[in-house]
């Protein structure tokens, strides 16, 4: 495997030219080719915008970093166009299983997609760099998007209109004038400190080795958990399959440790042969140590300047809500840049992007907080608590949901979001405003993928007339039953496939008001 600059190749590209005078400017700027900023320029290169990627790295690289894909993650992969070949390349797995101690049998085993009869499975396991490949691909379609390599952004200056942004090439520098710039350029964003911005949060006093290896073995398409096993003993460990033979094998070190040394391999080999036995073969595929951090950035909106993914949060790897998070925040913020950049919507509409981002990265924050707590307990009580918790969980079906080993990625609601109307019937069941829709069989195909990208209007057997412009989509008593929508009744669906309204005997009136509202038109509440 080729390296540059320490950093092993998944493939090469090259440099792309230093552009000429007449390309310095740019509708929206993307710094950052990462699946995060991939995914932003494909949604807004999809939606006919001029969008320019900066890539520091002339490759894609080929190292350890998400493997985990949520469903939700899926959804929006969907919705790109890029869903088919990611689930065709990646291992599909429901199914996770809790261990604990020497016991062979687990404490208890979960399902990551309860509802079934959905077009995407609960996860699947594929290396970054595939996904980072397949949008690639969707991008390259797209002639409006242009991505220049080996550009790496030097200096940031916010302007009233607009953001100024200096660029470094091996040909030399240049200015770049934007009306937009995304920061999409991961855990140590230049966008965030050339503007002097910081996180807030937590550093948690603990580290943890990745060691991706190779091997034929046969095991299962699960999630395997240990607490405190055999082969780390007062730890914990991980184990789950990608493609290509590749396996994620996780150890917890604990805190005072070497990190170089830790990943060299005669010191890595003793964790890996306790794991799996000394007579398994396996390759290296790579290693490293991590360290948790549950912190965001305090605003995600900086005027014209917007951060996602990992340049705005960063959450601990177990429960996979890293990159997951980060293509959420892409997916609430593309149509609404959308709407602004095609005037149909106010600038101040990118503000509610800053809110329900937020709700987003806290809930994850949270969820990985309280993993790390109890992975790692701090005292004797809190130790005690837990081993109480794993006792009562193998027999008792109540104590399973507080074992926490990583709870994993699930898509956020945004309860009080300025852009939904609440609901002024009495529903029981369904999806409410400010949450994500549910897939379900419609017509013959999926529900999700029949919504597209823009307002849709859910309706089961209304006659009513909709807004000029609204697209309206007749729902088969299947779909209907999955969301609880009477006879009668209509549900206002956003770009990002939210829920933004829904009624029991909608009007004209009240669709027209709650879709203004989902636009922007209300001031948002704080």
């Amino acid at each position: 495997m080729a390296n540059i600059a320490g950093i092993p190749v998944y493939k090469e590209i090259g440099a792309t030219p230093a552009p000429v005078a007449a390309q310095n400017r740019a509708l929206v700027v993307v710094v950052g080719a990462g699946p995060v900023g991939l995914a932003m320029a494909l949604d807004l290169g999809r939606r006919g915008h001029r969008v320019t990627v900066l890539n520091r790295l002339d490759f894609v690289a080929h190292c350890s970093k998400a493997i985990c894909f949520s469903k939700r993650s899926l959804d929006i992969l969907d919705r790109l166009g890029v869903r088919d070949a990611v689930v065709g390349k990646g291992v599909t797995w429901n199914l996770g299983k809790v261990f604990w101690g020497a016991e062979p049998d687990p404490v208890y085993q979960f399902d990551m997609l309860p509802v079934k009869g959905q077009k995407n499975p609960g996860f699947i396991n594929i290396q970054q760099y595939y996904i980072e490949d397949h949008l690639l691909e969707g991008c390259r379609a797209h002639p409006n998007i242009d991505i220049r390599w080996g550009h790496r952004l030097t200096s940031v200056t916010p302007l009233s209109d607009g953001v100024e942004a200096e660029v470094q090439t091996d040909a030399g520098a240049y200015t770049l004038h934007a009306d937009w710039l995304i920061a999409c350029d991961g855990a140590r964003s230049t966008v965030r400190e050339q503007m002097g911005l910081d996180f807030e949060g937590r550093v948690f006093e603990d580290n943890f080795l990745i060691a991706d290896i190779r091997m034929t073995h046969e095991m299962p398409s699960e999630r395997w958990f240990w607490f405190d096993p055999p082969f780390n003993p007062g730890r914990s460990a991980l184990m789950h399959k990608q493609p290509d033979n590749v396996w994620r094998l996780d150890f917890q070190l604990g805190w005072n440790v070497d990190r170089e040394a830790a990943v060299r391999p005669e010191n890595v080999d003793p964790f890996i042969r306790a794991m799996l036995g000394e007579d398994v073969r396996y390759e290296r595929e790579w290693y490293s140590v991590y360290t948790f951090q549950c912190r965001r950035m305090a605003r995600f909106v900086h005027g014209r300047v917007v951060f996602a993914g990992d340049a705005a949060h960063l959450v601990s790897p177990f429960g996979a809500r890293g990159c997951n998070g980060g293509l959420a925040d892409i997916d609430n913020l593309g149509w609404k840049l959308d709407l602004v950049l095609t005037g149909r919507a106010d600038a101040a509409l990118i503000e509610t992007y800053n809110d329900e981002a937020i709700v987003t990265a806290d809930e994850n924050i949270l969820n990985s907080t309280r993993s790390t707590d109890f992975l790692t307990p701090k005292s004797p009580a809190s130790q005690a608590l837990r081993d109480a918790v794993l006792e009562l969980a193998r027999e008792h079906a109540f104590a399973r949901p507080f074992v926490n080993s990583g709870r994993l990625s699930t898509p956020v609601s945004y309860p009080g979001s300025s852009l939904s109307t609440p609901d002024q019937d009495a529903w029981s069941g369904g999806v409410p405003p400010g949450s994500p829709m549910l897939d379900a069989p419609c017509q013959g195909g999926w529900l999700l993928e029949a919504l597209g990208d823009d307002f849709v209007l859910l309706t089961l057997g209304w006659d009513g007339d909709p807004p000029a412009g609204l697209r309206v989509l007749p729902l088969d008593d299947v779909a209907a039953a999955r969301l609880a929508m009477p006879r009668g009744s209509a549900c206002l669906v956003r770009p990002d496939q939210y829920v933004a309204a829904r009624w029991h005997r909608p009007t004209t009136s009240a669709v027209q008001s709650a879709l203004s509202r989902a636009k922007g038109a209300t001031p948002c509440l704080h």
